[in-house]
């Protein structure tokens, strides 16, 4: 190829305008000489789909079990893992379903008539009550061979305080429970567990709601503000992320007990999993299989801080003064915060407005690329 022939296919190609070619696609329909980065590098769905996946992961991670990895791969070790196995279920099991039954028998025994004998004399049953269901949650806790370390002042019976925690289980309240007979506010539940909300439970002040009922909210809210006024009630106890959570994050709490116009106590409480992992996943078991779970295995290991009490800074607004209660929970217990409500978890937005939400995440990061 001569000199001459080679500089003009040099010269035509370097004189092709690759928006030619561009304007040739009908998704394109830019004026000549208006072309903009955000149209080469349309990526908004792919941003859209990224997002929605960051979103779903962050969010789902917050209530997924995590279980331990297997150690009994070999020839060695297999044997010491079947040792293990009937131990825990041939030996322990039965001790501990024996504690458990004896502690009940006790319990029954005492609660049933001072719980009927003694009604024209509130004071004195409520402070026998209150040491009987404190007993019971010690059975509860020994059934699991648990190990719990309590760091901080005791709890106290005072007017105008309410107590805050991270959620985990509904073994929360029965560690919390054995050392200061707390007034829960909880959900209330079917079955056997339904039964004791409304029979014993109660005896010690806790508040029940149900979910799926507007109309519960103004009736526990107003419950709530009688109960941090009495002097003689039971401290009450809010789990305020309103679900059980893996013991790695912590979701938004809810302003409610943030708003009762009383001192905060925060309240963390971490689980270590080298034995066994304490969260309750309620989507894939019930309340019995999750005591069984702690039932059979080597122990429940468990720290508990009561942190600084906290009151309302001037200026503060309920859902800052949460999220700085949250930030202490978080700290204290080395959990992860993640902006979402808990409540999600049983109703998930509907797909479009999922779709419109990841759609604004998607244009705001190509809205900051441009401005770049």
């Amino acid at each position: 190829m001569s000199n001459s022939t080679a500089g003009k296919l040099v010269t035509s190609r370097s004189e092709l305008n690759i928006e030619d070619y561009l304007l040739s696609d009908s998704s394109i329909n830019q004026p000549r000489g208006k072309l903009r980065l955000r149209d080469l590098l349309d990526i908004s769905p792919t941003l859209t789909e990224a997002a929605g996946a960051i979103v779903d992961d962050s969010f789902t991670r917050c209530f997924k079990s995590n279980p331990p990895e297997p150690w009994n791969w070999n020839i060695y070790l297999f044997p010491l893992w079947c040792l293990g196995v009937v131990v825990r279920y041939c030996i322990l099991f039965p001790l501990r379903v024996f504690t458990l039954a004896f502690g009940w028998f006790i319990f029954l025994s005492s609660f049933i008539p001072i719980h009927s004998l003694l009604k024209g004399h509130d004071r004195l049953r409520k402070q026998i009550e209150r040491v009987l269901v404190e007993m019971i949650c010690s059975f509860f806790v020994a059934s699991w061979t648990g190990v719990v370390r309590y760091h901080g002042p005791r709890p106290s019976i005072r007017p105008k305080q309410v107590y805050v925690a991270n959620h985990t289980s509904m073994i929360d309240f029965i560690v919390l429970e054995q050392m200061t007979a707390f007034a829960v506010i909880m959900q209330k539940h079917p079955g056997w567990v339904g039964l004791l909300q409304s029979t014993i439970l109660e005896s010690v002040g806790c508040i029940w709601f149900n979910r799926t009922e507007a109309k519960d909210r103004e009736i526990v809210a107003k419950k709530l503000r009688d109960h941090v006024q009495g002097a003689d009630n039971n401290p009450l106890l809010i789990f305020p992320e309103g679900t059980c959570v893996n013991n790695n994050y912590t979701v938004m709490f809810k302003k409610g007990a943030f708003e009762l116009d009383c001192t905060v106590c925060p309240v963390a409480i971490k689980y270590n999993k080298i034995f066994v992992d304490a969260f309750w996943n309620s989507r894939k078991q019930s309340f019995t299989m999750h005591l069984l779970q702690l039932m059979t295995s080597w122990a429940v290991v468990c720290e508990v801080w009561y942190l600084e009490p906290q009151t309302i800074r001037p200026g503060e607004t309920a859902i800052e003064f949460a999220e700085r209660v949250r930030d202490m929970i978080s700290l204290r217990a080395g959990l992860k915060k993640v902006p979402w409500d808990g409540y999600l978890k049983y109703s998930r937005p509907s797909s479009k407005h999922s779709e419109r939400k990841q759609q604004s995440f998607a244009e705001s990061i190509l809205a900051r690329l441009e401005e770049k």
